[in-house]
């Protein structure tokens, strides 16, 4: 079920993610209305949104940032869990009023509504299925599927909330990535994620411990390239204590991949940053209890 010996912890968990944006104002106001979130600092050019007083993206302008190339890897969605069905209708409810979806669906794990930004970057706003419910196959791997959801059903439990609530956090984050080896090396062999589903030859789905998927990879699109342009800026895995971090940090030197420290020098808790084979930055931190 792993392609590491030395896998990260059970409690590993998605943490923040991040994006350059051009129109910070049209982006900050999408993710509030839209997907509902809460501003909950805007300082100079950058905006954090979050739910029930914990920080979950973080948007930095940047107006010349040109578009991301049709051939550059990088971000297929940032996907925000919400805690309930109730309130994934709520979601529903502020998409048909001021946005529209391009997606909606029954994974058997999760029911997932898609959308995209006003700068085209892909949103999922989705609820998880009891994990005793979820499929898997001999082996303990995952079944997810793409089926239709039941969107009138959903619409009947939605509560008329303007904002998700506390609760509500970054469940993964699924890349397009160039290619799809050399990320199951790094994401698997390296960092020490579980492989829990393939998708036929083009996608992949890893997690810490036995969730459905941290992180999606998919190589879809025929991407070429390495991350470029406005788009995503980097994302966070958060494990459970500065023990499992500083081992993961360990296999990432030992790999021969350089690391950075965090975004304002070395910190007490050993946070760091990694990039993928595509230039993507990952940030590794340690959870705060």
């Amino acid at each position: 079920m792993t392609d590491s010996e030395g896998t990260l912890p059970d409690e590993t968990a998605a943490g923040r993610a991040a994006l350059v944006v051009n129109d910070l104002d049209a982006v900050s106001e999408f993710y509030r209305d839209v997907v509902g979130l809460a501003v909950q600092r805007r300082e100079g050019r950058r905006t954090t949104l979050g739910a029930g007083g914990d920080p979950l993206l973080e948007l930095t302008a940047d107006p010349d940032a040109a578009p991301r190339a049709p051939e550059s890897a990088g971000l297929f969605h940032t996907a925000f869990r919400v805690p309930s069905r109730a309130a994934l209708a709520d979601a529903l409810d502020r998409v048909g009023e001021a946005w529209e979806l391009t997606g909606a669906s029954d994974h058997h794990v999760s029911e997932a509504l898609y959308l995209d930004d006003p700068e085209g970057n892909g949103v999922e706003i989705y609820r998880d299925r009891p994990r005793e419910a979820w499929p898997t196959d001999d082996d303990g791997h995952v079944e997810m599927d793409t089926l239709p959801l039941d969107l009138e059903g959903l619409a009947a439990e939605a509560r008329g909330e303007a904002s998700v609530p506390g609760g509500t956090d970054v469940g993964h984050v699924h890349l397009e990535v160039s290619d799809l080896p050399a990320s199951r090396r790094f994401y698997a062999g390296t960092l020490g994620m579980n492989v829990r589903q393939e998708w036929g030859p083009n996608a992949l789905f890893v997690a810490a411990g036995d969730y459905h998927h941290h992180v999606g990879l998919n190589a879809w699109n025929g991407r070429s390239d390495p991350l470029a342009g406005r788009g995503l800026d980097w994302f966070e895995l958060v494990l459970p204590d500065e023990g499992s971090l500083e081992a993961a940090r360990e296999r990432v030197e030992g790999a021969g991949i350089g690391v950075t420290d965090g975004e304002e020098g070395p910190r007490s808790d050993g946070e760091f940053g990694v990039r993928d084979p595509d230039g993507i930055p990952v940030r590794l931190r340690a959870g705060e209890g």
